[in-house]
């Protein structure tokens, strides 16, 4: 056996597993092959979506489920042993494994992340790799674990057999928290984006804690009745007898799978609290009050919670004077666990001056990456008025027949303290012109809106320009806001992937945090946003990916400047780069914007291996009177379309300029395309490679109209060249009769097969299967079509003379 001649996979099973094997790791419960741990970055190019490779280790050794020791990353004998170590490493630091290994099936080179080896990297024998008792001893080691310390992390996650599990960056944020618990931490912030499962990482870490029997009785605390009440059906059914919910309204909630279920209750009708339960779970405003009677959490003495969780704890728990922080002070004695999309509220009031520095962090920009949250893009409109201010006549009267204050209102005014219905009816119109030209007026989209009252105008505006989808079925348009309890009762089938209505809704606050809209497809701001954490909220709402119905990216239109706000460097990455137009200058960003700055920020090129996944043709504190304004009017100054990378960086190319941008970077120039298309056995390969770089050319030809070879694609865009329709080459083939060598059925065939072309655009000619369908079916079987060329090389060879013939034009 050639062990060069071996295939990568090859080595690992004749070499690397048996020396796993050997060194005592258990192939079942501790090991695992070719393990995906991203999905691949989703990439939006216009209407086209396409996802990038997944991230894929060769091996992952874990001490006891989920709790991860060692990575292999495996090459074939070609390569050194050591060869694969930066990848590994680089795995490494994603997945937050301490020990990596690489190997060729010679040996293996061993690098110590802890940095508590000496060396940091050796050399091993396959006979000298380390037993898993040898690595837990060393990962022990490093985190100082004791006796105790140890058990707690031991212990087992959830597992219900159904085959989920934890995702890798929730098992860094379990495995940090129950850590840091286990070694005597008290206050602890996991930081995770809106969308990556937030009450889920908190079910894992409550439950392993409440099986060690270090945590025995919990609260968790969130701020509203919906997130309640699916925690409980949904991530902490397991709890089941031992959970229950701090109300006095009893409800049945229907579970993902269909099921109902009624929800235990720990307060009888007279607020009695049941203290016979071990997990409580509570809306926050439910449990205290400005009014001594309303504090509820009083009931319980001060020690009787050992754990406490607040999720969305950006939402006021960082304030010192804050409802949440006379909870939180009430049950100092317990272990409190903060979980928040933004680490951050305000300039102000941060959460780490409460919980400390965060344990572990999952940004915006890491979920888009890693293609598990969906990337955006903006549509900033600037009307006229907002740019331009509103300053009333010398008399001029509102609605109401008063004088209007002689000042200049602007846009932070609109809507709050003057309206003008024009501007209103302007948005309406600009919103559903953007459905109706998406070609899918039923995508769920939320306005989010000034105030319950603005939300009732633009409700009525958008039913006004709706009406034909309206008269159809009137939840269409709704209004879901605090007040409004008809709007509200339809928040669940809003939510619900499976409902269709209603599809346009109004809201000022209520749909801002916490609801789980996986299928909105488009955000609408046409109000200021207050802090850049209420941005990431409202963002949020569009950040969950839904395959099933093809959402892989949403839109979020701009009305008023907030997304001024994407600038968070810590979170996000970069701040975005910003048009800034000169005097005189357009103020759309001008269509030639590189990609390829100096900084590398917006890659050239997509990443290797894409997969084509879609390709589709508050109320205000003040009371004060409004003042209402008609005949106004209102305009669109202008409007630009920004496309953000997962850097949060600006793409403004077309589809046909970063085609060209992309193909010169993969060619040269044209003799180096035309010498790889002659050279390609399969004129296929070249195409499936441009796909795997996200180079579909379906799409470029779609926007040319015409019946184009890829050969004239590629020509064309990237180098200029007029290009050929398919019947103007097959022509040019039959004009200079390349066939006539051949006897009457081999030309027949030829024949055929150049029609197919024209009509199909086929390259793998020389494929013999393509003689198994019509017209070839009608001419003799497989075998006596290729006897009619000597033989299957004859018949291979024929095809290929006559594809050089078919590019033997170049225009």
């Amino acid at each position: 056996m050639d062990k060069r001649a071996l295939s990568e996979r090859d080595i690992c099973t004749k070499f690397i597993t048996p020396a796993l094997r050997g060194a005592g790791w258990d192939e079942m419960l501790q090991v695992r092959e070719e393990v995906g741990f991203t999905k691949g970055r989703i990439i939006v190019r216009g209407k086209l979506v396409s996802r990038g490779r997944a991230k894929r280790a060769d091996y992952i050794l874990y001490y006891k489920p989920n709790i991860p020791l060692a990575l292999i990353e495996a090459k074939d004998n070609t390569h050194s042993v050591g060869d694969g170590m930066q990848q590994g490493l680089d795995y490494a630091a994603t997945l937050d494994i301490p020990f990596v290994f690489s190997s060729n099936g010679d040996g293996f080179v061993f690098h110590d992340r802890t940095g508590l080896s000496t060396p940091v990297e050796a050399n091993l024998g396959l006979d000298a790799f380390p037993s898993p008792a040898d690595l837990w001893a060393r990962y022990r080691a490093w985190k100082g674990f004791d006796a105790e310390a140890e058990q707690i992390v031991l212990q087992e996650y959830f597992d219900d057999g159904s085959g989920k599990a934890p995702r890798y960056y929730q098992v860094n944020a379990v495995n940090t928290a129950i850590e840091a618990i286990a070694k005597g931490h008290d206050r602890v912030l996991l930081v995770m984006a809106t969308g990556t499962g937030k009450t889920y990482t908190a079910f894992q870490i409550i439950w392993r804690l409440w099986k060690a029997g270090r945590k025995k009785r919990i609260l968790f605390l969130a701020d509203r009745n919906v997130l309640i009440d699916q925690t409980m059906v949904n991530d902490f059914r397991p709890f089941g007898a031992a959970m229950a919910k701090l109300s006095t309204s009893s409800k049945i909630i229907e579970r993902q799978d269909g099921t109902t279920v009624d929800l235990s209750l720990a307060l009888d009708r007279k607020r009695r609290i049941d203290t016979a339960f071990e997990i409580y779970l509570g809306l926050y405003q439910a449990i205290t009050g400005p009014e001594d009677r309303q504090k509820l959490y009083r009931e319980f003495s001060p020690g009787f919670f050992d754990l406490v969780v607040i999720d969305e704890c950006h939402r006021g728990s960082a304030a010192a004077d804050s409802a949440w922080r006379e909870i939180l002070d009430h049950f100092s004695s317990a272990t409190q666990i903060g979980l928040t999309a933004t680490p951050k509220e305000t300039e102000y009031v941060s959460n780490t001056d409460y919980f400390g520095e965060p344990v572990f962090t999952y940004s915006l920009k890491q979920g888009i990456s890693d293609g598990f949250l969906a990337p955006y893009k903006v549509v900033k409109v600037h009307i006229d008025r907002d740019v331009e201010g509103y300053r009333p006549e010398a008399g001029q009267l509102d609605r109401d027949g008063n004088e209007i204050e002689d000042r200049i209102y602007n846009t932070k005014d609109f809507d709050r303290s003057i309206v003008l219905d024009d501007r209103t009816v302007l948005t309406a119109k600009k919103v559903t012109e953007f459905l109706k030209e998406s070609g899918d007026r039923y995508q769920k989209t939320i306005v989010f809106c000034v105030d319950e009252e603005h939300a009732a105008r633009m409700r009525q505006a958008l039913v006004n320009e709706n009406a034909d989808l309206v008269a159809e079925n009137q939840r269409y348009v709704m209004r879901i806001t605090g007040s409004d309890k008809e709007g509200q009762d339809q928040l669940g089938n809003f939510i619900d992937p499976e409902s269709r209505y209603p599809v346009l809704v109004t809201t000022s606050r209520l749909l801002s945090t916490g609801v789980d809209a996986q299928t909105c497809r488009l955000i609408v701001l046409d109000r200021a946003v207050g802090s850049m954490t209420e941005f990431k909220q409202i963002v949020g709402r569009g950040t969950r990916v839904h395959e099933d119905t093809k959402k892989f990216f949403f839109t979020l239109i701009d009305f008023r400047g907030a997304t001024a706000h994407f600038a968070d460097p810590d979170f996000d990455g970069d701040p975005v780069q910003i048009y800034e137009p000169g005097e005189g200058d357009p103020i759309a960003p001008p269509d030639d914007t590189p990609t390829d700055q100096a900084d590398g920020a917006i890659p050239p090129t997509p990443g290797e291996d894409e997969t084509i996944v879609d390709q589709p043709g508050l109320p205000p504190d003040d009371r004060e009177r409004k003042i209402y304004v008609d005949g106004i009017g209102a305009r669109i100054l202008a409007e630009r379309i920004e496309y953000l990378d997962e850097n949060g960086k600006l793409v403004t190319e077309s589809l046909r300029d970063f085609t060209k941008t992309a193909l010169k970077k993969r060619f040269a120039s044209l003799d180096d395309f035309l010498k790889r298309w002659k050279s390609a056995e399969r004129k296929q390969a070249i195409i499936e490679e441009l796909e795997a770089e996200g180079l579909p050319l379906d799409p470029i030809a779609e926007e040319l109209g015409k019946d184009l070879d890829p050969f004239d694609l590629i020509c064309h865009i990237a180098f200029d060249k007029k290009p050929l329709t398919r019947r103007e080459r097959a022509e040019n083939v039959r004009k200079r009769d390349v066939f006539t060598k051949y006897g009457p059925q081999a030309r027949a065939v030829l024949d055929a097969l150049l029609e197919k072309y024209n009509d199909e655009g086929v390259l793998n000619l020389d494929d013999a299967n393509v003689l198994k369908v019509t017209p070839f079916t009608t001419m003799g079987s497989v075998i006596q079509l290729i006897k009619a060329f000597g033989g299957k090389e004859g018949f291979e060879k024929a095809v290929h003379e006559m594809q050089d013939a078919l590019y033997q034009e170049i225009a």
